[in-house]
Formats: C-alpha cells, sequence, structure tokens
C-alpha cells in the first residue's frame, strides 16, 4: 500500500493528488493546506470521482507517507520575473512544511520555488538525507527542450541540468549534431520563457509538471531506476557543493540511487558553474 502527502492542494499540488488516484499510483492520500476551504474543496471534488483511494487531512499522517509533495507557497505569475523572486515570498511555507515533516522517513519532491533552493533548505531544515530530498523541475525543463529540438529537426537526448530557472542548462553535446552556439543561445532563451507563455495565456501551468510530477512518484514507488533530471544536494559532484541543482540522476524506491557526472563540453560547464554559482549564492541568502 503506497501513501501520498501533498502539502498545498492548490492548481498544481491538486492536480498531482487527481493523478496520483486516477492512475493508480497511491492507495492513499494525505492532504495538507493552509486554506480550510480549499482542503475542504479538493477533498470533495476527489471523493466525487468514484475513486477508491483513501484520503485524509490529519496533519499527523504525513511522518508516515512514502512519498511528500512539498507543493505549498505562491506560485509564479506575470508579474514574477524569475522564479528566485520567490525566495523571501515562499519562506515561511518552506518553515511550515519543514516542521510538518518532523520525523518523515519517506522521500521528499520539492515543487515550490525557487525549487533548488528549497530543496537544500528543506534538506539542512528537517535533517532528512540528501538521496531523499528530490527537487522537481529538470523534467519539465527537458520535455520543453525536446520540444524545441522537434521544431528544428534535431534528434537525440534531451536533457537540461542546472537550476530549475534562469540558469537552465540544456545538454547540447548529446545531439546527433553539433549545434552552432547561436542555435544554442537561442534555444536557451526559448526556454527561459517558456513557461511565462502558459502563465500569461492561463494563470500558470499544470498539465506539464502535475504529470511529470505523477511519474516520479511512480518511479520512487514502483523503485523504477530511471534516468531523470532531478534536483538534487550536491557535495562535490559536477565540482559544486551547498546547494540543491539539477543533474542526471536514477530514481528508485529509496529516492536518489546515484547521481551520473557526464563529461560536458566547454558552453555546458561554463553555464553549469555558472548556475552552480548563483543557486549556491541563493542558499546562502535563504539560511542567513
Amino acid at each position: 500500500m503506497a501513501s501520498l502527502a501533498v502539502l498545498g492542494v492548490g492548481r498544481i499540488g491538486g492536480e498531482v493528488a487527481y493523478l496520483a488516484a486516477s492512475m493508480g499510483i497511491a492507495d492513499e492520500l494525505v492532504l495538507y493546506d493552509c486554506a480550510p476551504e480549499l482542503l475542504k474543496a479538493q477533498v470533495l471534488d476527489l471523493q466525487h470521482t468514484g475513486l477508491a483511494t483513501g484520503i485524509t487531512t490529519d496533519k499527523r499522517a504525513i511522518r508516515d507517507a512514502d512519498v511528500c509533495i512539498f507543493s505549498a507557497g505562491l506560485p509564479r505569475n506575470p508579474s514574477v520575473k524569475t522564479r528566485a523572486d520567490l525566495l523571501q515570498a515562499n519562506s515561511a511555507a518552506v518553515s511550515e512544511c519543514a516542521a510538518l515533516l518532523k520525523g518523515f522517513n519517506g522521500i521528499v519532491i520539492t515543487v515550490t520555488n525557487p525549487m533548488d533552493a528549497n530543496n537544500y533548505l528543506l534538506c539542512k531544515r528537517t535533517g532528512i538525507p540528501r538521496e531523499q530530498c528530490i527537487g522537481f523541475g529538470g523534467q519539465l525543463d527537458s520535455a520543453r527542450f525536446a520540444l524545441a529540438l522537434r521544431t528544428r529537426g534535431i534528434t537525440g537526448f534531451s536533457f537540461v541540468l542546472g537550476e530549475h530557472g534562469e540558469h537552465q542548462v540544456p545538454i547540447f553535446s548529446t545531439q546527433s549534431r553539433d549545434i552552432p552556439l547561436p542555435v544554442r543561445e537561442e534555444i536557451l532563451t526559448e526556454l527561459r520563457g517558456a513557461s511565462m507563455d502558459v502563465i500569461k495565456g492561463k494563470g500558470g501551468t499544470v498539465f506539464g509538471p502535475a504529470l511529470h510530477i505523477a511519474h516520479l512518484t511512480r518511479m520512487v514507488l514502483t523503485d523504477a531506476r530511471e534516468l531523470v533530471t532531478c534536483s538534487s544536494v550536491l557535495e562535490g559532484e559536477y565540482g559544486i557543493s551547498g546547494c540543491s541543482l539539477g543533474v542526471p540522476v536514477r530514481i528508485g524506491r529509496n529516492g536518489i540511487r546515484a547521481i551520473e557526472e557526464w563529461q560536458l563540453d566547454s558552453w555546458e560547464q561554463e553555464k553549469m558553474n555558472e548556475a552552480g554559482a548563483f543557486v549556491t549564492e541563493l542558499c546562502k541568502r535563504a539560511v542567513s
């Protein structure tokens, strides 16, 4: 029997809960939100589906869940230029959820932006081992990268490392042909603005992140050991420490089973170093 806790059941958290129930990923949902009317509405909406998944709003059940999705806090909107700008605004949500995770032994998947910094903060404040703290974002960025490549007739693996934000690092060295620097920069600029087109049009991203989070949860619960990009607290990998950053990882029942260190070309390494420096500074600001 698999139990999934969702802290913050708004647009994305609520959709993840629905997908986990409808796709048979979780047998029990533990839902929490600081807005009681929203929480009640989401529970009722899920119950009205007729799905057999058990639902509880008892906060004490959070620590016994197998996986916990941290999706609480303010989402990005058209007035928020970058995800990093949400650091201060979502600090209270991080503190509240860290308290709720006291005694938790499962896997945490951080969604709340700025995701990389918040994943690092949750790991440090809760004492949960770094292997059990997974930051979500790289799968979504990689899917957007795949779309950008397809529209240009480029085939190959689509992985995005680095920050889930302005300092993304799309990996071009694994493509079927050399990609010139102007095209690389063009695609990188496109990726940086990909979510804002959705946010301006409908108020926020939902389908992409929710489905990828559901798949990530499934990977954990089924011990899939699949290779995906996730944010991981680094201790020297890629020459970076003191932050959480998107890297290629193997995901299984115990969380991050292994971090793969790829040989990056000079353009990718430069971007990765910039991402590491930026997120490390963000983490320092958050803990000060």
